[in-house]
């Protein structure tokens, strides 16, 4: 057969620097090891590339993927897994947000628990000393009405500096 030239291929691709890079790397993968699409003829690797590549055995778009393909760092699976890891990792992140958002809502709701608690405690107690207060003046008179008062009245300054 007669030996072929890249005039023969410049017609397959728009610049004669893509042909050389896609043949070149054709080349290398026959090198590797890769069986031809056409027959020996006990020629050259960067030969059998180029009528490859003239007798459209193998598409340009094929070619060009392959040569793509190597010279990429990562592959569009690597970059796949890598996004889910960047997802999971976000997941998680909002999890513990999350998380912390509600430990904090539950400390307050105890703190505003607790508040209630006492509020409601100290009013019971300024109950009882209002209903004894009642009682003594009833019974008593105006002298002891007047000591309790005063008393109910500390209790309650007590009650407010707590």
């Amino acid at each position: 057969m007669a030996r072929i030239t890249v005039e023969d291929c410049i017609d397959k691709f728009p610049s004669r620097f893509e042909l050389v890079l896609v043949a070149s790397n054709r080349a290398r993968k026959l090198h590797s090891g890769e069986t031809p699409t056409v027959e020996k003829d006990n020629d050259k690797n960067t030969v059998i590339a180029l009528r490859e590549i003239a007798q459209e055995t193998l598409t340009t778009d094929e070619l060009k993927n392959n040569l793509v393909e190597e010279y990429q760092t990562t592959t569009f699976t690597e970059d796949e897994e890598l996004l889910e890891i960047e997802e999971e990792n976000n997941d998680q992140n909002q999890k513990e947000e999350l998380s912390q958002d509600i430990s904090a809502d539950n400390e307050v709701k105890n703190i505003n628990k607790d508040n209630v608690d006492d509020i409601e405690q100290e009013d019971a107690e300024t109950d009882e000393v209002k209903e004894e207060v009642n009682v003594e003046q009833s019974h008593d008179g105006d002298e002891n009405s007047i000591e309790i008062n005063k008393e109910s009245h500390e209790v309650q300054d007590d009650n407010q500096n707590n």
